[in-house]
């Protein structure tokens, strides 16, 4: 089994989605052993942004086939996914942008859009600093609703949520938010599949 885990918060230490995916990482090691572990930081070592490069020796190009590959490989993918300004890190999209590609992810036939990267789980460690999963704010949800939306183009139904959400109103609201998805994380039946 490999699994890919890959972190795209900027704030290190202080970072809840790290602190979160790190925890499903735990349980999925501890449960299969053997698993081969592929760490991905884009806050320390972010991608390039995508540009159309004319020469295959590109560094840009050589590390989005990394990227690339590493997630064809995997059969689970780890993705600690901070809400940025509604939306998730530049440097998460940049990734993304490297493993979204035409005839290797997904490709275009007669019926429309297919996806070729299916087989694999997702599992997405989101954070919030305010409530989007309902209410008014719920329509600013442009984090989670473009995750799940993406991966499914690629093909991947798996696709399991950890979130925390309202870590921002006050430290209680953050450690009853992490205590939850910690909750979720250790009762997590699938996660631990």
């Amino acid at each position: 089994m490999n699994i890919l885990h890959v972190d795209s918060s900027a704030l290190g230490g202080h970072s809840v989605s790290r602190e979160l995916s790190h925890a499903v990482m735990a349980t999925l090691t501890r449960n299969h052993p053997a698993a081969l572990v592929t760490y991905r930081d884009l806050a320390a070592n972010p991608l390039p942004h995508w540009a159309p490069a004319a020469d295959a020796s590109d560094p840009a190009v050589r590390t989005g086939s990394e990227a690339l590959d590493e997630f064809l490989a995997a059969d689970i993918v780890v993705i600690g996914a901070p809400m940025y300004n509604f939306s998730i890190p530049s440097t998460l999209k940049a990734w993304i942008d490297r493993i979204a590609v035409a005839g290797r992810t997904f490709r275009y036939g007669a019926s429309g859009p297919e996806g070729l990267a299916g087989g694999k789980r997702v599992v997405i460690v989101s954070s919030r600093g305010g409530i989007y999963s309902e209410g008014a704010m719920q329509a600013l949800d442009f984090q989670e609703a473009y995750l799940r939306k993406l991966f499914g183009f690629l093909g991947v139904t798996d696709i399991e949520v950890v979130r925390a959400e309202g870590v921002n109103f006050s430290p209680e609201s953050k450690q009853r938010a992490i205590a939850s998805a910690h909750a979720t994380i250790d009762a997590g039946e699938r996660i631990a599949a």
